[in-house]
């Protein structure tokens, strides 16, 4: 895998395809991996570059605290490494509130971007106290035992049902992430701003795609950002709740491909 070194720490990233470029981000608790199932399809039409974000997958954690706006600073870091001078982003969860960030001091070098199972909002004080139980659970326990209490409420009832496998898949991949770098995501998390204005004042197409059963990112909290891009487009997936690209993953790859190819006609 190509790699940059970031403020003296190796970010590594997948390629994959040709084409215009795609960056696609992962979330808390993933890797790049994540977008394994996407792929094939994406990749017979763009340049996909796919990073492990600080802390995850083979890339190295950053020192110190980091906000979001680090974070997007080294999407810069990759896309200037690439040669790429305009691109499309989209990003999960975590890598939704990385994508935000980025839209909102380069905006310019955007073709568009998309927030998959995401939110502009900021964390309200009762998610903020949330995720400050779970820097203490973490500390005091581990990584690998706060995911598993976790991880299973990413997925829909009937995905949990019906696919398990799924959940042990994504406690694989965090297996390999410290509890370290997971509070200091968490921490991130915590001081992200609101970047509805972001969504306002963005003149290119925005995506947003939803799991109806997501508990992470509500879809009645998702619904309410949705109307305030100049132009945006809306998917929302019946049977998903925050994994959409692994639960509806066929259904996902074309709402993703749909949405790019015309953007990029």
């Amino acid at each position: 895998m190509p790699h940059i070194l970031f403020r003296n720490k190796k970010i590594f990233y997948r390629t994959e395809g040709v084409g215009k470029p795609i960056m696609l981000l992962h979330g808390f608790g993933e890797d790049e991996t994540i977008w394994n199932r996407q792929i094939n399809l994406l990749s017979e039409k763009y340049y996909l570059i796919i990073p492990d974000i600080p802390g995850s997958g083979q890339s190295e954690m950053l020192d110190g605290k980091c906000t979001m706006e680090d974070y997007a600073e080294v999407i810069k870091a990759i896309a200037d490494k690439e040669n790429v001078s305009k691109f499309s982003l989209i990003g999960h969860s975590m890598g939704g509130y990385i994508t935000l960030a980025f839209a909102e001091k380069y905006p310019g070098l955007l073709n568009s971007f998309g927030l998959f199972h995401s939110s502009a909002f900021a964390d309200d004080e009762n998610k903020k106290d949330t995720r400050r139980k779970g820097i203490d659970f973490m500390q005091k326990n581990g990584s690998e035992a706060f995911l598993k209490t976790s991880v299973p409420n990413l997925f829909s009832e009937q995905t949990k049902k019906e696919r398990p496998e799924l959940i042990n898949q994504l406690l694989t991949i965090g297996k390999n992430i410290s509890a370290g770098a997971l509070v200091q995501y968490y921490e991130a998390m915590i001081l992200r701003p609101n970047r509805i204005s972001v969504l306002k004042s963005f003149l290119k197409p925005i995506l947003f795609i939803i799991g109806k059963y997501d508990n992470a990112v509500p879809l009645g909290a998702s619904l309410q950002q949705c109307h305030l891009p100049s132009k945006a487009i809306i998917h929302v997936l019946k049977y998903s709740g925050h994994m959409g690209m692994w639960e509806e993953d066929k259904l996902s790859s074309i709402y993703l491909l749909d949405f790019l190819k015309d953007i990029n006609k």
